[in-house]
């Protein structure tokens, strides 16, 4: 039974203030009222992981992969109950939910995988020339763990990038314990992903600061929890608004501290002319099945799509207008989220875009899908149309060939992601285009949509500001776990006193030794 309350280094703790999840479908409360997390809280929670920081970084690495097994195991013991809890507070449907639990225990198990492959150590040894002048040192080096990490739940994907989701999983894996800072639209669920990762940990015997769960509507409670001078690195996905604040308080601290903010991207498609010109109306149905999936609530939405003027233009938009049509809206995540979907719509028709269509209504607070088409001039008059509107929503860009699709791109801002649809004679332009968009994105996508994100160990989930705060970095895939990890050489360091996997002999891990990478 869910209690509404925030978990602090194994206790369950009530407040003075309350906070009401609401049902995404209908905009009833749900019960229970949720405790507000006060300043004591964020102090606790943040001490406790300070405290249980060497323990759990000195974990034998097989016995930190059993712990990653053990969440996702003990998320899957949740069964339905984690299902239909979602299901009420997002609005999002049961096939989706089933399918982003399974990403979020798969990616828990893929990382136990990593843990255990030590390959992400970066171990390197370099032996001393004491002969040489003047002589070389002995120095060795490994990727350490940053320290306690600051995760806050996403919006839109309420298992996978919230409590247990990819920035928790990867900061886990790296050997840093996490304070979460839970969304409030899905607390419920939260409570109940927060309690799978406390039964992981007291199976096995960890400290339970290990992980702690804060919840609440007041920014803040975000503010108070990055500014805790224990918190050494924070994970963020949402708005360009949140981000920025976070970064701006984790940069204000007497010792600033990374952010990993992901935040904002229209992840631009780009239709060449032979390809557009043999298959408009395929790529037509296949774009609006991408814009339209999950009500457009995803960060790889394809917000801006980029076609060459002429007659398989005008067949792509008219194709695109008629699948539009019998698109159902569909609930979103909340009244808020619904009420910035709208207003940005406002203002893409205030800015004098052309609507080319709509989907039918809905009933209840959803979001109806529009696209609307625009030539390239209008579109570089008007800067504000290349802003991310979280839903449903695309703007067609005409423009009067390959130079000037590449002009626009150039004057974007980072991507997540950036797609070409080509045939082989289209080949020569991609390659031309294709500097331009790897300064862009940190995925580019040949001949497909950019909606879904696998994860694997190539994938590439950021992106240049603002698509990222640091364009480096992937919140998505096992290079993930670089984000909290920092090297440190060991130099002349008797043997008694290395870390195992630095010393001479056996190890079973990929080592750099002398220069030479090899698993000895």
């Amino acid at each position: 039974m869910l209690t509404g309350k925030n978990l602090v280094a194994g206790e369950w703790r009530s407040g003075a203030h309350s906070y009401t999840a609401m049902a995404a479908a209908s905009g009833t409360a749900l019960a229970p009222a949720y405790a507000e997390a006060s300043a004591d809280d964020v102090a606790d929670a943040c001490a406790a992981a300070a405290a249980a920081q060497a323990t759990y970084t000195a974990l034998p690495l097989s016995d930190r992969a059993a712990f990653l097994r053990a969440i996702a195991a003990h998320i899957e013991a949740l069964g339905d109950e984690l299902t239909e809890r979602a299901m009420l507070e997002t609005g999002l449907p049961e096939a989706r939910l089933v399918g982003e639990r399974g990403r979020t225990v798969g990616q828990l198990r893929l990382f136990a995988e990593e843990v255990e492959n030590g390959g992400w150590q970066g171990l390197r040894i370099d032996h001393a020339l004491r002969e040489r002048t003047p002589p070389k040192p002995d120095l060795r080096m490994r990727k350490v763990p940053l320290g306690p990490v600051a995760v806050f739940g996403a919006s839109n994907f309420p298992l996978a990038f919230s409590v247990a989701g990819g920035d928790t999983a990867s900061a886990l894996a790296a050997g840093c314990c996490v304070v979460v800072k839970g969304h409030p639209a899905h607390p419920g669920t939260s409570e109940l992903v927060a309690g799978a990762l406390l039964a992981a940990i007291r199976e096995m015997g960890l400290p339970e600061g290990v992980f702690s769960l804060l919840g609440g509507t007041d920014h803040a409670l975000g503010e108070t929890l990055v500014k805790d001078p224990r918190i050494a690195a924070v994970g963020f996905t949402g708005s360009r608004a949140g981000g920025l604040a976070l970064m701006q308080h984790a940069a204000a601290r007497p010792v600033p501290i990374p952010v990993y903010a992901e935040m904002s991207s229209v992840n631009p498609v780009l239709l060449l002319p032979h390809r557009l010109e043999e298959a408009a109306e395929a790529l037509a149905s296949a774009y609006v099945g991408s814009l339209t999936l999950g009500a457009g609530q995803f960060c790889t939405n394809p917000g801006i799509v980029l076609v060459p003027a002429g007659a398989a233009a005008d067949r792509f938009i008219a194709a695109v207008g008629a699948a539009l049509a019998p698109i159902a809206a569909q609930t979103m995540l909340t009244a808020g989220i619904l009420q910035a979907y709208e207003s940005g719509i406002a203002a893409i028709t205030a800015h004098g875009a052309r609507l080319v269509g709509t989907g039918a209504a809905g009933s209840g607070p959803c979001g109806k899908a529009h696209v609307f088409a625009v030539s390239a001039d209008a579109f570089r008059r008007q800067p504000a149309l290349g802003h991310e509107v979280f839903g449903p929503v695309s703007i067609i860009v005409t423009c009067t060939d390959i130079d000037e699709m590449a002009a626009i791109l150039a004057a974007m801002e980072g991507q997540l992601t950036a797609t070409l649809h080509m045939a082989a004679p289209d080949y020569p332009a991609a390659r031309e285009l294709l500097p331009i968009l790897e300064a862009r994105a940190g995925r580019i996508i040949a001949n497909g949509w950019p909606t879904g994100v696998e994860v694997t160990h190539a994938m590439v989930h950021g992106g240049p500001f603002p698509a990222t705060s640091d364009g480096r970095s992937t919140s998505v895939g096992t290079l993930a776990i670089e984000r909290f990890l920092r090297p440190v050489c060991y130099q002349d360091m008797p043997a008694a006193l290395l870390p195992k996997a630095l010393l001479d002999g056996p190890s079973g891990v990929l080592r750099r030794i002398d220069g030479a990478y090899a698993i000895t």
